[in-house]
């Protein structure tokens, strides 16, 4: 059974084009590798209303796994718990283990960079602490705020940092492992096949004959210039059973680019 996947990404910085949505991408590429299905990425601003209704709309579509990334630290424009918590129809409040967790590490930041005293807590800081009350803080490996994992119905909620480093940490460490175990035995596999001499229009046809013919096989076609083209060949695949049926496809596309006059190569 295939496992879906849907990402929102928050953050008013990706949508004026400050920073590029490299998170996304990384995402979409191990999501895929994991053998799970991601349906879909959405980017949405730090707002508390379009948080909480985004949430609601992903969430009436049942995926297994839902993803957000951003607005999980200490300034004003954090506002991912606060949407999340609206979306629950839950209270804030502080998380004791989220707490003594953020408190821990801004101690050992202080002491490993010879500030003395004690670190006092301020609203900020508490700030990464106040979670909806259902929900459980998630280990941050390299970061100071914990991320946050949420049931609704049979989905998983996972609200992530924003900050590269830390978004892939904790998706590697707490978030990977559980969609390989939802996952079961399910691979993804790929190959391509660069066909060159035939133009994209005149591969269209062919393409839609192999995807016929080899169910469960998408072909998707990426013109590189001068009648270069990549066609990259996809699908789903059981752990264990040999990736025959792919290479079949593969080898009945080159057969009929040869056939309209073209040459390929791997």
């Amino acid at each position: 059974m295939t496992v879906d996947v849907e990402v929102i990404c928050i953050g008013n910085e990706l949508l004026i084009g400050k920073i590029e949505n490299t998170n996304a991408y990384w995402l979409a590429k191990q999501i895929t590798a994991l053998g799970a299905n991601l349906r879909r990425v959405t980017v949405i601003q730090d707002v508390i209303d379009e948080i909480a209704a985004c949430i609601q709309e992903v969430a009436c579509r049942k995926p297994r796994f839902i993803i957000t990334t951003g607005g999980l630290g200490p300034t004003f424009d954090d506002k991912t718990f606060q949407g999340i918590a609206k979306a629950l129809n839950q209270k804030l409040a502080v998380n004791a283990d989220a707490y003594e967790t953020v408190k821990r590490k801004c101690t050992e930041f202080a002491k490993n960079h010879g500030m003395p005293g004690e670190v006092e807590m301020t609203p900020p800081r508490v700030k990464m602490a106040i979670f909806p009350e259902t929900t459980q803080p998630v280990n941050n490996p390299i970061g100071t705020a914990p991320a946050l994992r949420a049931q609704i119905g049979e989905t998983v909620l996972y609200a992530l940092p924003g900050v590269p480093a830390e978004m892939k940490a904790i998706f590697t460490e707490s978030i990977a492992p559980e969609i390989r175990v939802a996952g079961g035995d399910c691979v993804f596999c790929e190959c391509s096949v660069f066909s060159d001499g035939v133009v994209e229009s005149r591969l269209a046809p062919l393409i839609d004959r192999v995807m016929a013919e080899y169910r469960g096989v998408y072909v998707k076609s990426h013109p590189m210039g001068c009648n270069r083209v990549e066609l990259h060949l996809t699908m789903m695949s059981k752990n264990g059973e040999p990736n025959g049926w792919l290479e079949k496809a593969a080898e009945q596309l080159r057969a009929l680019i040869a056939e309209n006059g073209g040459k390929t190569r791997t």
